[in-house]
């Protein structure tokens, strides 16, 4: 049989050349895709160690203290001149009374008595001296077991449940009365009263002394009034 096509028109001599053509080219299109998807996902190392540094770099905010106003400052003292005219005449000159005085002039001598200056008086009060005043004997204590024997509740505190402690302070005077009886810090005002009143119904004692003399000492104590 006759060949019917051409040399240049067969195909099948040029067939190893299209399929290796189009292995390059499907490979080709392989590699363009994976270069794509992993550029995608690809992070920038730079930008991580950036961001990195910007987190440890916050710094906390702080209140800033307002200073202190100074304190003013103490006003200037002016001296003031006063200014006169030239024809005034100034007394400033020191005036001594001319006394005279002769062998027979008498001089009335000054007499400084010395216990009068260290005389305490009766009328001062003292905490503490030399030797504290005494009740029956003994110290303030037993001033205090007298107190409790002879105190009375009253009846209207007793009837409303009210109790407490007073405060009263005294004094004991140089002949040994107790005066100038008061409630320093009181609870209610029957409570108050008969405290006043127990105090000032206190026998003598026997005074306080400071430096050999009798002297004012004063006291306070508490009386505590409780219902049984």
């Amino acid at each position: 049989m006759e060949k019917k096509k051409a040399d240049k028109a067969d195909l099948e001599k040029r067939s190893v050349i299209f399929f290796e053509l189009g292995l390059v080219v499907a490979i080709s299109l392989v590699l363009i895709a994976f270069e794509w998807t992993s550029t995608g996902i690809k992070t920038n190392e730079f930008d991580i160690q950036q961001a990195e540094q910007a987190e440890q770099e916050i710094i906390p905010i702080t209140r800033q203290e307002k200073p202190k106003p100074k304190p003013p400052e103490p006003p200037k003292v002016t001296e003031i001149l006063q200014i006169v005219d030239n024809n005034v005449d100034l007394q400033d000159e020191l005036q001594l009374e001319d006394l005279e005085a002769d062998i027979n002039t008498e001089v009335e001598p000054i007499n400084y008595d010395v216990e009068d200056e260290e005389d305490t008086g009766e009328g001062e009060i003292f905490f503490i001296v030399e030797d504290m005043p005494t009740f029956m004997g003994k110290d303030v204590n037993a001033f205090r077991d007298w107190v409790a024997q002879h105190i009375k509740y009253p009846e209207i505190a007793a009837e409303n449940g009210i109790s407490g402690r007073v405060f009263v302070r005294f004094v004991v005077e140089p002949d040994g009365r107790v005066d100038n009886v008061e409630v320093v810090r009181g609870v209610d005002p029957a409570l108050d009263a008969e405290a006043v009143r127990v105090v000032k119904s206190s026998p003598r004692w026997s005074p306080g002394k400071q430096r050999g003399k009798p002297v004012r000492v004063a006291y306070t104590i508490p009386i505590v009034f409780i219902l049984q």
